[in-house]
């Protein structure tokens, strides 16, 4: 299980990798810094839904950076 399931992983600020609603098929990763967490339940099997800082809405697949 990837640790991007978790919402307790993911902090405002941390540099994730994230997968659009349309590069699902694709599993195309875009990178930036989570600026705001949307999933609301602790855990999500495809991912914390989160808007990145240039306002990008994705599932985190990767943490890249483990503390912001």
């Amino acid at each position: 299980m990837n640790e991007g399931t978790k919402r307790s992983n993911i902090k405002i600020g941390q540099e994730v990798a994230v997968v659009q609603k349309h590069h699902q098929k694709t599993g195309e990763l875009t990178e930036g810094f989570v600026k705001r967490i949307l999933t609301k339940s602790p855990q999500h099997h495809h991912g914390i839904k989160v808007m990145l800082e240039d306002g990008t809405v994705g599932r985190v697949k990767q943490i890249l950076e483990e503390e912001a």
